[in-house]
């Protein structure tokens, strides 16, 4: 009983209870949006039968605000509880909505807000996410491609040149510090969830797939609208948490094989990024799927041009395809300073795989033939994989790359005002710019290298290229961008031009990470202690919030503060998608 009684508290307890409080999905304070779908479940403590509980919405029966029949499962997945369903559940009428769940005497609520929207403002949403884009990115970015002099920068980034702004908090329910699928998935349907978790709240199923879902972006352009065009573009693995919080219900991140036929369920009109092995059946060699299914062939079979390389996907997007598929490298799509200036990584095996920029004039080359619109989401996803790895000129170089692809956007956009483009990150990490490190400066020790406050003399990179980036990054006097959450690690205050960085590797113990030697060689390397736990590899994410940039039909209503799930009323209202239909 005692367990019960703390569910009753609902998420006002939220350090001791929040966990336990979120037994009623979805959970407290929910903002749905009016005809949108949503699992609707309650989880009973003690496995009780059918007759033994009682639920209600605004005091009715369930079934009948909801629109579709409630299920009752006694000890469900053979566990201490009992859960009531109702799947696909759907509210036309925007108001507030108090749920009510009772066993015995003891009782638990929560209340919901079902919000409309007004007719249609914009025909298209451009959705840019900079994974992990912090200010510091930012900044830095802004003083490569663009250069300062005197203390003032020498030109803006697309992405600060935008007339509204907003701060964006990101946590979780389970936790303040959030990863991409659950801060994605909070963009994608405007319900708040937990780490690894897309689409779907965290219920108490054990498979990862029969947890309470919430109808994604992606699907809510194909089903509203008339039938909106959908285009889902990064370079990461296009099953990887941002991009497949477009389509994706599942508790765990990890289930590429399963996102990969979410994708096919859905049918983004495009689909651009990495990880081509999950598409391919189990025996084609380099395969990652375990069955036999090949997915480019069914994509294939549904009208889509495959594409594997850049050539074939400026030619697709010009000969009139209306789906693309494009998968251009078997894991991650390269970087922009290895694939425009150092040529390392997986360049010499994949040599023309497309960048941001082109990836993304080619997808609005195909979305905008949809007389319906077209909602994309870009995905800049190595500025967060590249500050894991604790590699901060790799991540401004990305960074730069995400502010091009803005312009394209934004050009786009210019020939009508009917897009609303927004630029944001999906979560923080711990990294700021604290000077300069100059080589020029006395000294036998790393530290002796690095200027502060009057001695933090400006960069002296090369003026940037015509794609904004500078052609030389391993120069004498360059940024001290730093990071305040890494594992034992070596610090070199220089670029990895070899490859990206690997600051750790195991220990001994097969469990642990410790600092990789070969770094700890370099002249003037210095040795960091973590403080990070033993089994941390990388640096992580943070709680702080992010800056939030936007222009088109309906950004004035990001302003303030706002919760990330705000960041989706924000869309939906301005695509009219709540509207009567």
């Amino acid at each position: 009983m005692k367990t019960w009684t703390a569910l009753g508290v609902g998420l006002l307890g939220l350090v001791a209870t929040g966990a336990q409080a979120q037994t009623i999905y979805p959970i407290t304070r929910a903002e749905i949006l009016a005809g949108s779908k949503f699992d609707f479940k309650v989880e009973f403590p003690g496995a009780p039968a059918q007759g033994a509980v009682k639920v209600t919405i605004n005091g009715q029966d369930p079934a009948s605000v909801l629109g579709q029949s409630a299920k009752f499962v006694e000890k469900e997945d053979g566990g201490e509880h009992s859960a009531y369903w109702i799947r696909g559940a759907q509210i036309a009428k925007p108001g507030m909505y108090n749920v009510e769940a009772t066993l015995g005497e003891k009782k638990a609520s929560v209340k919901w807000e079902v919000f409309g929207t007004p007719e249609r403002k914009a025909k298209n949403v451009i959705l840019f996410v900079g994974d992990g884009l912090s200010v510091a990115h930012r900044t830095a970015a802004r003083m490569l491609s663009k250069g300062i002099t005197e203390g003032r920068y020498n030109g803006e980034l697309a992405m600060d040149d935008m007339p509204h702004m907003a701060l964006v908090s990101t946590s979780g329910t389970d936790s303040i510090v959030t990863d991409s699928a659950n801060a994605m998935s909070a963009y994608t349907t405007g319900h708040k969830s937990c780490v690894n978790a897309l689409g779907v709240y965290c219920a108490k199923n054990k498979s990862t797939l029969d947890h309470p879902k919430v109808e994604t972006l992606g699907e809510l352009a194909k089903r509203r609208n008339g039938g909106m065009a959908v285009g889902v573009v990064t370079n990461s693995e296009i099953e990887d948490a941002t991009p497949a919080g477009m389509v994706a219900h599942t508790r765990r991140r990890a289930d590429y094989n399963d996102i990969v036929k979410m994708f096919h369920d859905v049918k983004p009109d495009v689909i651009m990024g990495g990880g081509s092995p999950n598409f391919l059946a189990k025996s084609t060699p380099g395969s990652k799927r375990t069955d036999e299914d090949d997915y480019i062939k069914k994509f294939e079979a549904d009208g889509y041009k495959f594409v594997s390389t850049k050539q074939e996907m400026q030619a697709a997007a010009q000969a009139g395809s209306s789906k693309v598929l494009g998968l251009f490298n078997t894991s991650n799509i390269d970087g922009a300073l290895d694939l425009k200036i150092l040529k390392k990584g997986t360049v010499s095996k994949f040599p023309d795989q497309p960048d941001l920029v082109e990836q993304t004039k080619a997808a609005l080359d195909v979305l905008s033939k949809n007389q319906n619109g077209f909602v994309l989401m870009v995905e800049s996803a190595r500025i967060d994989k590249y500050s894991h790895s604790l590699d901060p000129e790799r991540a401004i170089y990305d960074t730069i790359m995400l502010d091009n692809a803005i312009q394209t956007a934004k050009d786009f956009a210019a020939k009508k005002d009917d897009t609303l483009i927004i630029v944001v990150g999906d979560h923080a990490h711990g990294v700021s710019i604290v000077g300069t490190y100059d080589d020029d400066t006395p000294g036998n020790q790393l530290r002796d290298k690095l200027g502060i406050y009057a001695d933090a003399k400006f960069p002296n990179y090369p003026a940037p290229n015509a794609e904004g980036y500078p052609e030389k990054v391993d120069v004498s006097r360059r940024l001290a961008m730093l990071f305040t959450a890494y594992p034992d690690y070596c610090e070199t205050g220089r670029p990895y031009m070899n490859g990206e960085n690997v600051p750790t590797v195991k220990a001994a113990d097969g469990k642990t990470y410790v600092a990789n030697e070969e770094y700890c060689k370099e002249p003037l390397a210095a040795r960091r202690i973590g403080n990070l736990p033993l089994e941390s590899n990388s640096g992580v994410h943070t709680a702080d919030d992010l800056v939030l940039t936007a222009m088109g039909p309906g950004s004035e209503q990001f302003k303030a503060r706002m919760e990330n799930t705000r960041v989706f009323r924000v869309m939906t209202t301005a695509l009219g998608l709540g509207a009567g239909q």
